[in-house]
């Protein structure tokens, strides 16, 4: 083994024991993995870099034992400041992503290759930090026409601009406050979402991460523009707010966000009146407990109903007829792959039948699925974008919504 590979292996091993002492077996084999990973493809592809340049050797090595010094850091878990954000965790996790892309060409060497286009993964990853770091601003029309399309879910077509004063929705979900969403970034996208003076705004779960799930305070301070609008944001909670509901559940009242879990509210708005009703994130008996939610909260007469479902693999599970508008988030649009009004490709979709981003139908129910405002477990977003969009949600008859 190479000097570089044996340093790899005992600083792995170093940080998978002090992560089952101090951490538990979880954060051990999350740890194991990740690290093998990084300690391979590194001691594989990294001394190729010095045949370009001692320089890019350097920073090679400097990105490896990014990966290392992030990982032995969350053995003390907390959000960290910015100069650590910029130094040391989106350095572990642009590395760490390339390192994910180059397990190919890493076989290949092992193997006794040397595959070409090695800036190939590096690059691909540099571009993950850019979109990791960007959101798009959109405005976006939703139209339910109460056309029934039928038990299958399937994408369909966004709706355009009408004469009706639409109902205006502004959807925050999945910020993750972590390493790629700090409290300053989250804040600033509450606050934009307070200026489009919509009418409800609806947070459709996964707050935080490991880093920030024992601090309330956190994300109290994130979401504190959201104080501006009372009595009009509401949120439901997405699989990560399991791990700290505490945490979760005391940030959101601070901010003055209601929390629905299985529960409904309902609300006057400009646009009528409207009903919005927040399913748990479940495991198990997903189905049998949204029946469960569904008939402790019907229909209200003359309300719109809004779901707020984070995991919109279980659209298909929904009572027929029990939502309007489903609004879910959770996969973070796809996270790898292509993101576009014109284009929407992700492996999620086509490969999963797992709706990745955007508007789709089954019966007269409608939902869309937000691309995210962060992202959680693989490091980087590529090709997808975060999200920040006005929603204005148009109906083929007007007085669907009240009035």
């Amino acid at each position: 083994m190479s000097p570089l590979a044996i340093a790899s292996v005992l600083a792995g091993l170093s940080i998978v024991v002090a992560a089952r002492v101090m951490r538990g077996r979880f954060y051990a084999i999350f740890a194991l993995v990740l690290l093998s990973l990084e300690s391979f493809v590194g001691a594989q592809l990294i001394p190729r870099f010095l045949e370009v340049s001692p320089w890019l050797y350097g920073a090679a090595l400097y990105l490896h034992a990014s990966v290392y010094v992030h990982l032995a850091s969350l053995l003390f878990a907390k959000l960290r400041p910015l100069a650590w954000r910029a130094l040391v965790s989106i350095p572990a996790h642009f590395m760490f992503g390339a390192s994910a892309l180059a397990f190919p060409w890493a076989v290949g060497q092992a193997l006794g290759a040397e595959p070409g286009y090695l800036w190939a993964p590096y690059a691909l990853a540099l571009l993950g930090v850019v979109h990791s770091l960007t959101s798009r601003r959109s405005l976006v029309d939703l139209r339910l026409d109460e056309l029934d399309i039928g038990e299958r879910v399937r994408r369909y077509p966004l709706g355009e601009a009408s004469a009706e004063r639409p109902l205006r929705l502004v959807q925050i979900t999945d910020p993750h406050l972590g390493p790629w969403m700090s409290v300053a970034r989250l804040k600033r996208i509450a606050q934009r979402a307070v200026e489009h003076e919509p009418d409800l705004i609806l947070l459709t779960g996964d707050f935080l991460t490991m880093e920030s799930n024992g601090d309330p305070d956190a994300l109290a301070e994130a979401l504190s523009p959201l104080g501006a609008m009372p009595g009009r944001v509401f949120a439901c909670r997405g699989n990560h707010d399991l791990e700290a509901p505490r945490t979760v559940a005391e940030g959101l009242r601070r901010a003055g966000v209601r929390l629905l879990v299985d529960e409904a509210e309902v609300v006057d708005t400009p646009a009528g009146c409207v009903q919005v009703l927040g399913l748990d994130f479940n495991w198990r008996e997903r189905e049998a407990r949204m029946r469960e939610a569904c008939a402790a909260h019907p229909r209200v007469d003359g309300a719109l109903r809004l779901v707020m479902l984070h995991d919109p693999g279980a659209f298909k599970l929904l009572p027929e007829a029990e939502a309007d508008l489903v609004l879910s988030g959770h996969t973070h649009g796809g996270q790898v792959g292509v993101a576009h009004r014109l284009l929407a490709l992700t492996p999620l979709w086509p490969l999963f039948r797992l709706p990745d981003h955007g508007f789709f139908a089954r019966g007269r129910a409608r939902m869309y699925v937000h691309r995210g405002s962060g992202h959680y477990g693989f490091p980087l977003r590529i090709g997808v974008t975060s999200e920040e969009s006005l929603l204005r949600v148009h109906l083929a008859a007007a007085p669907s919504l009240g009035g």
